[in-house]
């Protein structure tokens, strides 16, 4: 399972546990966005209705209501902002949750369908604020009607107050339908040809939070000047009340403003730092329409390539040895190759044509990989390379492409340790284990368009010969002399001199060494 960050089950991937989590049922999700929306909704419009009664009653330049404005309002406000909420949260819902169908019959949308997604809050805010609008139009109507002295502090009152809790409404609605948003941009990013940038959202909720109330303000200070009845202590309590309403407002929407834009970027790094840490199996939930969203599902996008570079790599160094793959991947390849003093081993099985004849070949193959595995096993242990795989053989070098410090000590414990655990782990096989010291040319191979990384020289084939003998000889490994002479450390005690043999199509001989017989009953034993 891939870590969704915030975590997949922690319910904060979507910035909020309030908003569940990504894996969360439909009938859920439907649920849980139903009542988000008409509870924000709702709330936000009281509270803005209950803020434009007491600033056109109380604080707004002005003479006090007379009582047929006061019994208009008593009987109008009630009841509009009934009618209006109950139109607006069951009206915007359904529309909302119309637009969202797809979601909840749990298939994947079109374009279309994820365009008419992004777009919810900004619908959801348009009917709000034709609802703030039709109130406005209505009230200062009446206030004409029945006291029209008092209907600039009216409209005025109404005006912001809609533009603030329209605001409000919208950053509210976009929260709320982030799980939406992310099940619309999964495997997509945002359409680039929306205009709801970052930059232009903050200057437009700077303008609708800060910029209409500020001017408001002024437009009541302008019309304190023009009316002789108030007095100081009066417009020091307007501009006191006022400015703490807009500094509140401006405030929250300034607050939701900013954890909009910060909850992807904390995603975002959150997940960075897991993939540090050297996990690519992470997922940041893309749910933003602007560039952010562009950021979420950008990182999505490095970390699925990050995950084939890694496992085109493995793959690579699987083939051809993981030192070689790392040469590869720090320096230019090219063909031809350099001279190196290195340490080659050979093994290969004693018998094999006739044990594959009497076996089944579900069995030969099983025999195999755990031979195989035991080779492999011990020699990047000892820090060597598998070179190729023939057959029922395995060559192997140590020494290139990368430096070793100790390449024949390594090769010859490698010798040791296999045939041991080649003793214990596949006792139904024998194989020959031949080990040798000298010049090689190591390099590409081959072709431009195909080549492979090997060893070349008299060191292999001093090892493929040794291999052959050490078949006859007891312990099965016959190593060259000069091998055990150059090994560091302690590892030249477990040798002892065999004989000097003439191999195969040389005419000098070459000394031989085989294990001491303290090694030798140490590993019978």
């Amino acid at each position: 399972m891939r870590d969704v960050v915030g975590r997949r089950g922690r319910g904060n991937a979507f910035g909020s546990f309030l908003l569940g989590s990504p894996d969360q049922g439909r009938r859920v999700l439907r649920l849980r966005v139903q009542v988000m929306l008409t509870v924000l909704l709702v709330s936000t419009n009281v509270i803005g209705a209950l803020v434009v009664v007491g600033l056109s009653m109380l604080v707004v330049p002005g003479p006090p209501p007379n009582s047929d404005l006061l019994l208009a309002a008593a009987i109008a406000i009630p009841v509009y902002v009934g009618v209006a909420v109950v139109v607006g949260a069951v009206w915007g819902t359904a529309w909302a949750l119309r637009a969202l169908r797809w979601a909840s019959e749990g298939r994947e949308p079109d374009e279309r369908d994820r365009r008419r997604a992004l777009r919810v809050p900004l619908r959801l805010t348009a009917i709000q604020g034709g609802l703030w609008a039709t109130a406005a139009l209505l009230f200062t109507t009446l206030t004409v009607i029945l006291q029209p002295d008092l209907w600039i502090a009216v409209a005025l009152t109404n005006g912001i107050s809609g533009v603030v809790v329209c605001s409000i409404a919208y950053l509210f609605s976009e929260f709320a339908l982030r799980p939406i948003a992310a099940r619309a941009l999964m495997g997509h990013g945002p359409p680039l040809d929306r205009g709801s940038g970052v930059r232009r959202r903050m200057m437009l909720f700077w303008s609708l939070g800060t910029g209409v109330p500020t001017a408001g303000l002024f437009t009541v200070a302008i019309l304190s000047f023009t009316r002789d009845d108030i007095s100081l202590e009066r417009l020091r309590v307007i501009i006191l009340v006022i400015a703490g309403v807009v500094l509140t407002f401006g405030a929250l929407i300034t607050l939701l403003n900013a954890r909009a834009v910060v909850a992807p970027i904390l995603a975002v790094r959150d997940a960075l730092a897991l993939v540090e840490r050297g996990d690519l199996d992470v997922e940041v939930v893309v749910y933003d329409g602007t560039e952010l969203g562009r950021l979420q599902a950008g990182f999505n996008e490095m970390v699925t390539g990050m995950k084939e570079r890694e496992r085109i790599r493995d793959l690579f160094g699987r083939h051809v040895g993981q030192e070689v793959a790392d040469a590869a991947v720090r320096r230019e390849v090219e063909l031809g190759g350099e001279i190196r003093t290195v340490s080659v081993l050979f093994i290969d099985i004693v018998g094999s044509t006739g044990f594959a004849v009497d076996n089944e070949p579900t069995e030969v193959v099983e025999v195999l990989n755990r031979f195989f595995a035991v080779v492999v096993d011990e020699i990047d242990r000892a820090r060597g390379l598998v070179n190729k795989f023939m057959g029922d053989a395995v060559l192997a070098v140590f020494g290139a492409p990368v430096e070793h410090e100790d390449h024949a000590g390594a090769a010859l414990a490698a010798a040791r340790r296999m045939a041991e655990r080649l003793l214990e782990e596949v006792p139904e096989i024998r194989a020959g284990i031949g080990v040798s010291t000298g010049e090689a040319v190591a390099g590409n191979v081959g072709d431009a368009k195909r080549f492979e990384y090997t060893v070349i020289g008299d060191a292999v084939n001093t090892a493929a010969r040794l291999t052959e003998l050490a078949k006859d000889v007891e312990g099965c490994i016959l190593v060259t002399r000069t091998s055990v002479e150059t090994a560091g450390g302690d590892e030249a005690a477990h040798w002892v001199h065999h004989e000097d043999v003439t191999l195969r199509g040389r005419s000098t001989t070459t000394a031989t060494s085989v294990l001491a017989p303290q090694a030798r009953a140490t590993r019978s034993a």
